[in-house]
C-alpha cells in the first residue's frame, strides 16, 4: 500500500488562511476520490486561537463555495516537521517563522510557499483577510482554490513519475 502524502498548511493564527487551505484541499482530494491517499491538516504560528473554529466570516464565505471548515486551531509543533511531507506557509513571515522553528536542514526542506502552486492567480503571498472586508475573504479563497489545484496537480505529476 502506498504511503499517504502528509500536508500541513500554516498561517499566523490558523483561523482564516491555513484552515481554508485545509478545507479547499480536502474538498479537491475528495472530489478526485483520493482521500485515502492524503493526511491534510493546518496549524498556526501563534497559539492565541488554539481550540477555536475558523473565523466566522471565513466559514461563511467558504460555505457559499461548498467548503465546510470545522478544523480547530492549533499551533505548529516540533513533531509536525517530522510527521508531514510538506509544510506550506501562506506568506513570507510564515515561511521565515517556519524556517526558524525547523529542527534541522532536512525538515527545513519540507517548507514551501502556498502561492508557488498557483496556476492562474500570480501573486506572491496569500494575504491575511482578518482585518479586511468581504472581498478579502473572497480573494483568499480564489487564491487557495487555484494554489490547491496546482498543488494536487504537482503531487499527481510526481506520483506518476515515481510509479514509472
Amino acid at each position: 500500500m502506498k504511503e499517504k502524502k502528509k500536508i500541513l498548511f500554516v498561517c499566523l493564527g490558523n483561523i482564516c488562511r491555513s484552515s481554508s487551505a485545509e478545507g479547499v484541499m480536502r474538498h479537491l482530494v475528495e472530489e478526485a476520490g483520493r482521500e485515502d491517499e492524503f493526511v491534510i491538516d493546518s496549524a498556526g504560528i501563534l497559539s492565541y486561537h488554539q481550540g477555536e473554529l475558523p473565523d466566522s466570516r471565513m466559514r461563511a464565505h467558504a460555505a457559499r463555495r461548498g467548503y465546510n471548515l470545522t478544523h480547530l486551531s492549533r499551533p505548529v509543533r516540533t513533531e509536525d516537521f517530522y510527521n508531514f511531507d510538506l509544510i506550506i506557509g501562506m506568506d513570507d513571515r510564515n515561511i521565515e517563522d517556519l524556517i526558524e522553528r525547523a529542527p534541522d536542514l532536512e525538515t527545513e526542506k519540507k517548507i514551501r510557499r502556498m502561492t508557488d502552486y498557483c496556476r492562474v492567480k500570480m501573486v506572491d503571498y496569500v494575504p491575511d483577510p482578518y482585518y479586511g472586508g468581504a472581498q478579502g475573504f473572497e480573494n483568499v479563497l480564489d487564491i487557495l482554490e487555484d494554489a490547491c489545484a496546482g498543488l494536487l496537480e504537482s503531487i499527481r505529476a510526481i506520483s506518476s513519475i515515481q510509479d514509472n
